[in-house]
């Protein structure tokens, strides 16, 4: 069966929950600053997202093993439902720091879930479009959440109500807690068959770093990079003079460029080495950073342009990196991999927002691009090849 029409469901799914996902990232920094809290507090709060993230990717596979995928995405969109209301309920860091915690938690147990699903149905083939379209997906729907576009050509979209709200009210949260609601109605309604449980495979870090050193690397990278953009994007673009339009317009534009680009690279990595196309991605981030640091203050268009270009090369990291390590994995190895492989991203994440939110305090707004293009500077390369074409599938070293 075409993985694409065997995973629909899911897909819908995820779409549904970023939209939720992507509205509560830019409302939580903007009220943030609005309520005055310190860069550095900010920072701290958005951390304790990839802290409970980072819990979250243990979890996980123990739920996926005992209750299925179909009850483990339902029990955990429904709490982070919860969670995104009791933001609207306690403004203060201390209880915003712990539901931030709550929402890693369950977000990164649905990743689990969604990633081992589809790599479950994915081959090597294949693997690089489907992960790009369930990427696409997700930044779809985080699109959705900002772009302003919409607003003008008569679509509506969870951003024509930020817009509409004052950020300082209750109804952006009301809203995120019934789209996550939402986001289960496709999978659990769905009669798709799900992946059956596996018998349990231990896949170890250095394992997967033994096989596929360049993709284990991308995919921390990716992490520290998408927690910086997603969480301290909307700090850095207030910060930046921009209002709360603003704010959207620069998030929307990140994001745009990475739905455009997902589909395609992903394409190009099914037909040529993923190494290849991973360094190619890294080499291009990291200049387009290190241009806009250097010769900044840019015209607004020029600025606009190279931040599509970083994001439309960076956000491609993940999909890129999470193929190229599970072309080397069998099936019941997958859910534990992407276990690991979300761990290893969630713990960069978790360091994302703190170091960038230090960096602007001490450094200023420009210190967002010094710190968005550092980590691809160790992958510029694709590093030697073997005789063994690296995306061959095969167990990992024990």
């Amino acid at each position: 069966m075409n993985p694409l029409l065997a995973t629909w469901p899911l897909l819908l799914g995820m779409g549904i929950l970023m939209l939720g996902a992507g509205l509560q990232a830019t409302i939580l920094g903007l009220r943030a600053t609005l309520e005055g809290f310190p860069t550095p507090v900010t920072g701290l709060v958005m951390s304790c997202y990839y802290v409970g993230y980072l819990l979250g990717t243990q979890i996980a596979p123990r739920a996926l093993r005992r209750v299925g995928h179909v009850r483990a995405f339902a029990a955990l969109a429904a709490l982070a439902s919860v969670a995104s209301l009791v933001h609207a309920s306690w403004v203060h860091p201390l209880p915003w720091a712990l539901m931030r915690l709550v929402s890693g938690l369950c977000f990164a147990g649905i990743y689990v879930v969604a990633e081992s699903w589809l790599n479950h149905r994915a081959s090597r083939a294949n693997r690089g479009r489907l992960l790009a379209i369930y990427m696409l997906v997700l930044y779809v729907g985080l699109g959705s959440a900002h772009y302003m576009l919409v607003l003008y050509v008569g679509l509506g979209s969870a951003q024509f109500l930020l817009v509409l709200t004052s950020p300082e009210s209750s109804a952006p949260f009301m809203l995120i807690s019934a789209l996550i609601s939402l986001a289960m109605v496709p999978i659990v309604a769905s009669a798709q068959q799900t992946p059956e449980p596996a018998v349990p495979h231990r896949v170890r870090y250095r394992d997967l770093y033994r096989n596929s050193p360049l993709g284990v690397v991308a995919v921390a990278a990716s992490g520290l990079i998408s927690s910086i953009i997603f969480s301290m994007g909307p700090v850095y673009a207030r910060l930046s003079g921009n209002g709360p339009r603003g704010v959207a317009a620069f998030m929307a534009v990140s994001i745009l460029a990475a739905v455009l680009t997902q589909y395609p690279v992903g394409r190009l990595s099914d037909r040529v080495d993923r190494r290849t196309v991973i360094a190619s991605a890294c080499t291009l981030a990291t200049l387009v950073a290190a241009s806009i640091v250097f010769f900044g203050p840019l015209p607004r268009g020029l600025f606009l342009a190279l931040t599509a270009l970083f994001s439309g090369s960076a956000l491609t990291l993940y999909s890129l990196s999470v193929s190229h390590v599970n072309d080397k994995l069998e099936p019941a190895q997958m859910v534990d991999a992407s276990s690991a492989l979300l761990m290893m991203n969630g713990m960069a994440a978790a360091a994302g927002p703190v170091l960038a939110g230090s960096l602007i305090h001490a450094f200023g707004p420009r210190a967002y691009f010094a710190t968005l293009g550092t980590p691809g500077v160790p992958m510029r390369r694709p590093g030697p090849r073997s005789r063994q074409p690296a995306s061959m599938p095969h167990g990992p070293e024990r």
